[in-house]
């Protein structure tokens, strides 16, 4: 995996969502950058969350580069879709 310094994988969370929390210093531990986005504070964000997860807003959310999105994926599902780009 080649790594960049400009983020491959955009989050969709909230402040108090330990999921979020969890895999984000997870990912950093990994060296994997990524661009954060609080649902609560962007409108259009939620929006977007809510459509590609059945109408539930539901973090974290990621979205790669290809545009495909995982919801509440495991560092393991994240490594793996991130060595496949």
């Amino acid at each position: 995996m080649t790594t960049s310094t400009t983020a491959q994988v955009t989050m969709y969370s909230t402040p108090w969502c330990g999921f979020c929390k969890r895999l984000k210093s997870q990912l950093a531990r990994e060296g994997i950058e990524i661009r954060e986005v609080d649902i609560e504070r962007d409108p259009s964000a939620a929006e977007y969350v809510m459509e590609v997860n059945g109408g539930n807003q539901t973090v974290p959310t990621l979205v790669y580069a290809d545009g495909t999105t995982m919801t509440n994926p495991s560092l393991a599902q994240v490594k793996e879709k991130l060595a496949e780009q």
